[in-house]
């Protein structure tokens, strides 16, 4: 399904309801619960620990069937809202995507409010027909933070659940499908994943495991949906605006499947094991889906394409049956994966004992002391950046291809920032500067200043927007895709707000000193979450500043260059000021994490301090200073644009510019004459 082609013929899309497809849904969940079933018995995920740490049979068997309705109830939910927010024009079809994702949210919702009860009874090991069941269950979700993400999950579930039934529009369908995808983050955290040595890698592997899945198996749901409604012509756009996202979907699943079996797994000789045997059976079932879509999806519109006329019906029947099987097949995968989740791996969840002042405070072993090479072998992979980043070259190449297929002209030296930029970003998010920036402060200013001005300047230089709005049709039928959502971002009052160089420049300055002395750089420091926000909004915050300086792209109504030198020049007398303050202080930021490391190597934690606010006024000037060049250089050939549009118009009238200059003086000449006599 990853190379559906939009055909020109709807009808290829039936408007008849075969029965198989009408079954299709309530297949995959039987489907779904067989394979747990089986894969379950198989790998004893079901069998009693103990006489005295039995919960009783409905607890063992109930809580993996709960968990595969409530991941089905999530899957449909976020599916449906994704369509409806980028897959069909405002109108019908858009309408029942929202209350189909409304009543999957309330299936989920019921199923998490079960799945909470039973995975407490396996948590404390008693029956829920226990007598003092109803008490330890008030305190697990009051006090365990297990009890509390469940409880938290369920609370969104309900609410995704009442605004998809009360809501309408793309817009309003976009906010919803936040709270889903908030709640896949918080699972992301539970289960194996909360327990890995390698709490980082484990917790954003899930992340994108959880959203790739739940866009898959909902995106087909959304696709069954509105063939029903028999509106061959949004049908068929949708499943062909849908296929490259279920590329995607299959990419991510498969990476990020791969990189949670493998930090679970000592070695090759654990696929001998049964863990190993249902991540095998997981795997091949997955590919196999992958391969079946994509053969199936392109011989039938080959077939189409090369027969126009006849045999329509057949394409069409293969159509369906496509749609069922997919369906069917990803419920056993779902399935699958709920028994694995459920099945003990060969590397047990306990983090390993570690004693070290670093490892309690950062979850890793304390890093040796940096060197010039290391700082290019020190490696901490954090999937979701470093995935975002691959994608991001990806698309970009792909949209210059495009350009060039078509005849149109794309400058090598934007594709060349673009790509630097994503380099520079996954080495900064994945390598030295994030393992040192938990250590020692200097590090972490080594990564402050490269995210917010180094990589925002290559990235703008590259001029992404401009790119898209060229290599991305707009569409006609009224839906919004990434092109149109894009534009509405930039056009909006909160878009054109944030990107004036005024307000660019407050957030770029004024925001070091609201993260530095507030307790967000603690929360960054001592939160995954907030790591990532951290990244984010450097990365964000300096987009914007240069984008309004030198940027290519739509933008606001940008100040004359002698202004934005000013105000390129203000900005680093304060980044100079913030450097100097950092380097002459003796009071230590967030000492309870930087002074208690334990580091034997390096400076002390005082005058690790001091050197990053050298790093933040010496090495943060370097990238303002190419702002300042940049800013400079188009100055000049802003200037020379000018000159040659003034000698072209001159060409074209005679020079009638000066000739009116001309004339406008020797009538002053004139007048002056008889006042000089």
């Amino acid at each position: 399904m990853a190379q559906t082609r939009p055909t020109s013929r709807p009808a290829a899309v039936a408007a008849s309801r075969p029965w198989w497809v009408v079954a299709a849904g309530p297949g995959a969940v039987v489907a779904a619960i067989l394979a747990l079933l089986v894969a379950g018995s198989f790998s004893g995920a079901f069998e009693a620990l103990g006489t005295f740490s039995d919960p009783g049979a409905v607890a063992r068997w109930g809580s993996p069937l709960a968990t595969v309705v409530a991941e089905l109830g999530v899957s449909v939910t976020l599916g449906s809202l994704f369509a409806a927010v980028c897959l069909v024009p405002p109108g019908r079809a858009q309408a029942r995507l929202l209350d189909v994702a409304g009543w999957a949210a309330a299936v989920w919702a019921v199923a998490a409010v079960v799945e909470l009860v039973l995975q407490y009874a396996v948590v404390s090991a008693l029956s829920p027909t226990a007598g003092n069941f109803g008490a330890g269950l008030a305190q697990f979700v009051a006090d365990v933070e297990l009890g509390q993400i469940s409880v938290a999950i369920v609370a969104l579930a309900a609410l995704t659940s009442g605004l998809a039934l009360a809501v309408r529009g793309a817009a309003a369908a976009l906010w919803t499908a936040l709270l889903p995808v908030a709640a896949l983050t918080l699972q992301s955290t539970t289960g194996h994943a909360a327990g890995a040595a390698d709490h980082f890698l484990a917790v954003g592997a899930m992340w994108l495991h959880l959203l790739g899945a739940a866009l898959w198996v909902g995106g087909l749901a959304a696709l069954v949906v509105l063939v029903l409604l028999r509106d061959d012509g949004v049908t068929a756009a949708a499943v062909a605006r849908y296929s490259p996202v279920a590329a995607w979907c299959l990419v991510t699943v498969g990476v990020s499947g791969v990189a949670n079996s493998w930090i679970r797994m000592e070695g090759v000789d654990d696929l001998a094991t049964r863990y190993g045997v249902l991540v095998l059976v997981k795997a091949a079932l997955t590919a196999a889906l992958g391969v079946l879509g994509w053969a199936h999806r392109s011989w039938i519109i080959g077939r189409l394409d090369s027969a126009p006329r006849k045999g329509t019906g057949l394409v069409r029947r293969l159509f369906w049956q496509l749609l069922a099987v997919e369906l069917l097949v990803i419920g056993a995968v779902s399935g699958v994966a709920v028994a694995l989740g459920s099945t003990a791996p060969p590397v047990p969840d306990e983090v390993p004992v570690d004693a070290s002042p670093a490892y309690q405070l950062t979850g890793y072993p304390l890093p040796p002391e940096p060197t010039a090479s290391r700082w290019l072998t020190e490696w901490a992979v954090e999937p979701i950046l470093a995935f975002a980043c691959v994608a991001g070259v990806v698309m970009y190449l792909r949209w210059v291809r495009r350009l060039r297929r078509r005849g149109d002209r794309w400058p090598l030296g934007r594709t060349v920032s673009w790509c630097a930029g994503m380099v520079v970003m996954i080495w900064t998010t994945n390598g030295a500067p994030t393992v040192y920036g938990h250590v020692v402060f200097s590090g972490h200013m080594v990564q402050h200043m490269t995210l917010a001005m180094l990589v925002p300047l290559l990235l703008v230089l590259a001029a992404p927007v401009t790119l898209l709005l060229r290599a991305v049709p707009a569409r006609k039928d009224g839906s919004r895709g990434p092109r149109e959502w894009v534009l509405a971002l930039v056009h909006s009052r909160v878009g054109e707000l944030l990107a004036r160089p005024v307000v660019a420049a407050v957030l770029f300055a004024g925001g070091m000193i609201a993260f530095y002395f507030t307790p967000l750089f603690e929360f960054a420091l001592t939160n995954h979450l907030g790591h990532l926000w951290m990244i984010v909004h450097f990365t964000l915050v300096g987009y914007l500043f240069a984008n309004a300086l030198v940027g290519i792209d739509p933008g606001p109504q940008r100040p004359s260059y002698p202004m934005r030198l000013v105000l390129l020049f203000a900005t680093m007398v304060f980044h100079a000021f913030f450097g100097v303050v950092l380097t002459t202080g003796t009071s230590l930021l967030v000492a309870d994490w930087y002074g208690n490391m334990g580091r034997e190597w390096g400076l002390s934690a005082i005058e690790d301090q001091q050197r990053g606010g050298g790093i933040a006024w010496g090495i943060g000037e370097l990238p303002t200073l190419a702002l300042a060049i940049v800013v400079a250089l188009q100055w000049t050939r802003s200037d020379e644009r000018e000159a040659r549009r003034r000698d072209r118009q001159a060409e074209r009238d005679g020079d009638a510019e000066l000739t009116a200059y001309n004339d406008m003086l020797a009538r002053m000449a004139e007048r002056d004459e008889p006042a000089g006599r």
